[in-house]
């Protein structure tokens, strides 16, 4: 599983011109899951980014998770965050995990966050969408369980 964490100040994904999720502050989440995944990654993974200090406190220091500044999530499926590129021009994706099951274990994803007390915005599964934010710092965090 390889989940790309951006801190910001707002993010939205649109299908065909309209907008189906949307945060304020918060994490945009790019989420790949990768075939041999299961409920044990995607688990740790939601407990490590809900717990995960990369806001700043008073002092300037990233010291402060996610739910201590009221911040949302923005959850997005991407298979493409699996590509090998090792060999030729053309990426190979036979690394991503394939539906249903991808799309089971993205929700489960997704309902670990919410159980954790945060709001949690998604994309929506396989489709083709458009993705604006506003990256905060920037920062940026690859995130591989």
């Amino acid at each position: 599983m390889r989940v790309v964490i951006q801190r910001v100040n707002w993010a939205k994904v649109a299908i065909a011109d309209k907008t189906v999720g949307q945060i304020d502050r918060g994490y945009l989440l790019l989420v790949g899951l990768k075939e041999g995944d299961e409920l044990d990654q995607v688990r740790k993974a939601a407990a490590k980014i809900t717990k995960m200090r990369i806001f700043e406190d008073e002092h300037g220091k990233t010291n402060l998770a996610i739910k201590e500044v009221g911040g949302k999530i923005l959850s997005v499926s991407q298979f493409t965050l699996l590509a090998d590129t090792k060999k030729g021009n053309r990426p190979s994706f036979t690394q991503a995990m394939r539906p249903p099951k991808s799309a089971e274990l993205w929700a489960v994803f997704n309902q670990e966050l919410r159980q954790a007390g945060l709001t949690v915005e998604t994309g929506q599964f396989g489709a083709d969408m458009q993705v604006s934010l506003e990256n905060d710092g920037p920062f940026t965090i690859v995130l591989d369980q």
